[in-house]
C-alpha cells in the first residue's frame, strides 16, 4: 500500500470504490484488468469498513461517556 492509499479518507475510498464497481459492471475489460479492478475494489471495501468501524467505536465511546456522566 502506498502512502497515498493510507491517506484516503472514507469519502474518497467510497467514491473510488463506486467507480471501480461501475467499471466492472460496464464490462469490456480484459480478464487481467478485471482482476486488477476486483482486487482494488476489495482493498477499498476493507478500507471503508475500517473507517466505519472506527466511527462506530467513537460513537459508542461518546455514548458510554454520556451515560456515565448522567449517573
Amino acid at each position: 500500500m502506498s502512502e497515498g492509499e493510507q491517506e484516503l479518507d472514507y469519502e474518497a475510498a467510497r467514491d473510488e470504490l463506486t467507480a471501480v464497481v461501475a467499471k466492472l459492471e460496464a464490462g469490456g475489460q480484459s480478464l487481467e484488468d478485471s482482476l486488477a479492478l476486483w482486487e482494488r475494489g476489495e482493498h477499498l471495501a476493507r478500507l471503508c469498513e475500517r473507517h466505519l468501524a472506527g466511527a462506530r467505536e467513537r460513537v459508542e465511546s461518546a455514548l458510554a461517556a454520556a451515560a456515565e456522566s448522567d449517573d
